[in-house]
């Protein structure tokens, strides 16, 4: 299993590969799954901006994509002085899989908080809101 350190290294290194032009602010994720795989992302921006993907979805999409539906932590980071955090979008599309998912929101040093999901996202909403239908 990776270190929490490791992690956030993963997700700098990632960000390197961000197609940034309008912002110029990139940024990478490294997603743990219950298996030990790691998937890696970036964030894709686009002149039609809805058109972009963040980091921490980029990441999951490939995750779910070769089958993974189970994760354990997840690193956020961007070459920037405050914490990189995941946006509420991501934060929605990861809740689905585990509001108790791990996160890692770090900053240019390497300094990083942790949080649960559930703490970034509380009163999310998640398939079982939609049981009652």
């Amino acid at each position: 299993m990776r270190t929490n350190e490791e992690l956030v290294e993963l997700a700098f290194q990632a960000a390197e590969h961000a197609y940034a032009p309008y912002s110029n602010f990139r940024v990478g994720a490294a997603l743990l799954c219950a298996d030990g795989t790691v998937y890696t992302g970036c964030n894709v921006e686009n002149a039609a901006y809805g058109a972009g993907i963040c980091a921490e979805r980029s990441a999951l999409t490939k995750a779910v994509g070769e089958g993974r539906k189970e994760f354990v932590r997840l690193a956020v980071a961007a070459n920037s002085r405050d914490y990189c955090t995941p946006c509420g979008i991501c934060r929605q599309m990861f809740y689905e899989f585990g509001p108790e998912l791990e996160v890692l929101c770090a900053r240019v040093d390497r300094a990083f908080l942790k949080a649960t999901l559930r703490e970034l996202l509380p009163h999310g909403f998640g398939p079982a809101h939609l049981s009652g239908l």
